[in-house]
């Protein structure tokens, strides 16, 4: 039994890659982080545009929260280990009825970090389910990384619109989360979600990923933030807290981080999205 995982659910995180659904939040206190980011919206568009929406974390403070919530962190503790980075974060957002989507792809596969130990949570602050696009897992996918295409697809709203091609879909498993649930996944594992059929906000922040002291950044420093324990190895630049929204030097830290993160994310690719 670990911290706030079952052994059910830290064997399953093991053979599968993933693990779904893990109480975070009460629904009451997601409501009050979604009413956070959504205030936080209308008053900064500019800063949830594009690729702005990466490492929010950095210079919102709801968003910093979470990544921080003791819940969550001890649900990654019981599968890194006690010491723990966090890497970065991404709001991805759907609109009602958008035909946005995320083709099949595995995280580890762009993102430059080895060994491939990281973990991504994906926290929902509305419901997501299989009419707003859930995630969607291959189940044991985790073991190899495949190539990837870059599609650039209209509405694929990956970087790259990369995905992994001929994916047997039949073995696909939803992962549905009411607000204040998270699922966890590998780096490694195949995962996809599809459009938001649904008429509210499909809205998910996503830690990608928290790793363990010992993963370098293969293609060029960038920072990390320490969640818990010690960071014993040095590998990153150490990245602080926001102590209020918006601050000047936390969106300095902010892009610095993003213009790395574009640069690794578009490594050898024929072009670049706002994404």
């Amino acid at each position: 039994m670990g911290k706030k995982l079952t052994d059910a659910q830290i064997e399953a995180f093991h053979r599968d890659g993933f693990v779904s659904p893990i109480d975070v939040f009460s629904e009451e206190e997601a409501l009050r982080l979604r009413n956070a980011l959504e205030s936080a919206e209308r008053k900064w568009p500019e800063a949830f545009q594009g690729a702005a929406r990466n490492n929010a974390h950095l210079n919102i403070t709801c968003l910093d929260e979470i990544a921080h919530n003791s819940n969550l962190v001890d649900a990654i503790e019981d599968l890194i280990g006690p010491n723990i980075l966090n890497y970065g974060t991404v709001i991805f957002i759907k609109e009602p009825k958008d035909p946005g989507f995320v083709s099949w792809h595995q995280d580890a596969r762009y993102m430059g970090l080895e060994p491939h130990v990281g973990v991504t949570a994906w926290v929902a602050l509305s419901t997501a389910d299989d009419e707003s696009g859930c995630m969607q897992m291959i189940p044991g996918s985790q073991h190899e990384i495949r190539d990837h295409n870059d599609t650039y697809g209209e509405q694929n709203i990956l970087t790259r619109g990369q995905e992994v091609p001929d994916v047997d879909e039949s073995k696909a498993v939803s992962t549905p989360l009411r607000p204040g649930q998270m699922s966890i996944h590998s780096a490694q594992v195949i995962h996809s979600s599809q459009p938001n059929r649904s008429n509210d906000r499909r809205i998910g922040f996503v830690i990608q990923s928290y790793i363990p002291p010992h993963v370098r950044q293969t293609v060029m420093e960038t920072g990390a933030q320490l969640v818990r324990g010690t960071d014993t190895e040095g590998n990153f630049k150490p990245l602080s807290r926001p102590k209020t929204d918006m601050h000047p030097e936390d969106l300095a830290a902010k892009e610095w981080v993003n213009e790395v993160w574009a640069e690794i994310l578009y490594q050898g690719a024929t072009r670049r999205r706002d994404y």
